[in-house]
């Protein structure tokens, strides 16, 4: 079983560099968004992971927007860590850059908010997860926004769960 005393979120942080190749891309050479968000997802199950020392399932992904288009021979590099935890879950930010190596030239391409479940491998089920200590400033404001987020995501799946009565009891 996990051990569940507080961590820091260096000790969550990922970071995962990927080459984009002929295989990744579209008739564009731009990277396909749905390679994009593979990868992403991988950084920041492997950070949940790393923060809960244990398997940690997607549950939802935020406002996913393309920024700026990552090219055929761009070197992607993903920076992921968890931003705050909420009993079972936690929120995982990434942070997505895209660096022309012929040129040196990086560009922030993308960033989402992933929250992750920690779940039990035998059993399936819902698994604690330890608290995070942000440290830094920027640490500190990811952590506070993340329960501002958190709050909308619950405000927005208590409206659907409430639209959805609504249709079945007419």
């Amino acid at each position: 079983m996990p051990e569940n005393k507080p961590k820091f979120v260096k000790d969550s942080q990922v970071i995962m560099i990927e080459l984009v190749l002929p295989n990744d891309t579209n008739m564009l050479n731009n990277l396909l968004g749905g390679r994009l968000m593979h990868w992403m997802d991988i950084a920041c199950a492997m950070a949940a992971a790393k923060h809960c020392n244990n398997i940690a399932v997607t549950a939802s992904v935020d406002n996913l927007a393309f920024h700026t288009p990552i090219r055929l021979g761009n070197i992607v590099t993903l920076k992921a860590s968890v931003n705050r935890a909420f009993g079972t879950s936690m929120e995982v930010g990434v942070k997505v850059e895209a660096e022309d190596f012929e040129t040196g030239e990086i560009k922030h391409s993308n960033s989402a908010h992933f929250t992750f479940v920690s779940v039990d491998k035998k059993t399936g089920k819902k698994m604690k997860v330890p608290e995070i200590i942000p440290q830094t400033e920027e640490e500190k404001r990811r952590y506070e926004n993340a329960l501002e987020r958190r709050n909308r995501r619950m405000a927005m799946k208590d409206s659907i769960i409430t639209d959805t009565e609504k249709k079945v009891t007419k």
